[in-house]
């Protein structure tokens, strides 16, 4: 059997770091579960998607985020077109989200990360890591912007609202919407984005590499108390690890298994019954289990590539991420 590849989904059968990959994926899975829908919005959401992460749409520069890269938003596209095509093809025609919901999902899906990608205009911003922390909400603006080029202008008060499912900045009890089809939509996205991350075939790498320092430019790895004191949540990235357990087990009580209310299993009648991305998921975490006992980080040697705009991104942040703590830690 052939290992999988780093830049490949849970299956090994789609290459995640490819627009023109997955988007051949999620029309195949479009074509089958509704068929004689036209795909040229879908087509064109996957074309202006690969312009804005590679630094040809206009007014933007491109994804600089060495974790939340196009291969990360691919995948998690990837992701919502199986949930989406296995719970419509399971449902009873009134609980069916139809084509149109589908095009909304897949549409947040590939964009709910634009948050992170800087304006040409911003002076002030060195990194799209830097806006972690409000970068659903600037994700939430970039739609309603974007989706009335696409016909969509219909449904940006939706989508405004669904893509808080993939973050934090909104509690769920405040996401507003009128149609309980449109808020399970939010619930599969939400759950797309867990999956695909966290079944990366080198998720616990770049946990380790690349979220720790995207955790430090956008200010939740450290920062000051109220009285001036500094405050520490990941001192690095095998921190971060140490609390990757801890963090797995309070999404799926909260996220997955609360209120997205096992939206996982949408994914298994695709593949009889069994869940590639949750078998994955525990598979990563087992071998994660194993390094924390052992102490034994040299079982972490994977170096997989990252998809940015920039030429040389892990050493750019790398510096970014030197002189942020440096300023943290010495403000004077």
């Amino acid at each position: 059997m052939q290992f999988r590849r780093s830049d490949y989904d849970v299956t090994n059968t789609v290459q995640v770091s490819s627009p023109s990959s997955v988007r051949h994926a999620v029309e195949e899975l479009f074509r089958q579960t509704w068929p004689g829908m036209a795909l040229d919005r879908l087509t064109q959401a996957f074309g202006d998607f690969e312009r804005l992460f590679t630094g040809q749409f206009p007014g933007y520069f491109g994804c600089d985020t060495v974790y939340h890269d196009l291969q990360h938003s691919l995948d998690d596209t990837l992701a919502m077109a199986r949930l989406l095509a296995g719970h419509d093809r399971t449902q009873p025609p009134e609980q069916r989200l139809g084509p149109d919901r589908a095009l909304l999902g897949l549409v947040v899906a590939l964009f709910h990360d634009s948050g992170y990608i800087r304006e040409v205009d911003d002076t002030k911003h060195r990194n799209g890591a830097e806006f972690t922390r409000t970068h659903v909400t600037r994700g939430a603006q970039f739609l309603a912007r974007y989706m009335p080029t696409l016909g969509l202008a219909n449904w940006v008060p939706v989508a405004t609202q669904i893509i808080h499912f993939t973050g934090y900045e909104v509690p769920f009890g405040e996401i507003r919407l009128d149609d309980p089809l449109d808020r399970r939509v939010g619930h599969l996205l939400g759950t797309a984005d867990m999956m695909a991350q966290m079944s990366d075939r080198c998720y616990l790498e770049k946990c380790r590499d690349r979220l720790y320092p995207e955790f430090v430019l956008g200010g939740v790895a450290l920062g000051r108390e109220s009285g001036g004191d500094l405050r520490v949540t990941y001192g690095s990235g095998l921190d971060v690890l140490r609390q990757t357990p801890r963090f797995f087990e309070e999404t799926m009580r909260t996220r997955l298994d609360g209120e997205f209310a096992g939206a996982y299993r949408h994914v298994e009648p695709l593949y009889g019954g069994r869940n590639p991305y949750m078998e994955t998921i525990e598979r990563n975490l087992q071998h994660l289990d194993k390094v924390l006992a052992t102490g034994n980080w040299s079982l972490l040697r994977r170096s997989p590539p990252v998809f940015t705009w920039e030429k040389n991104p892990i050493q750019n942040v790398r510096s970014l991420v030197i002189d942020h703590l440096r300023t943290a830690v010495d403000p004077a």
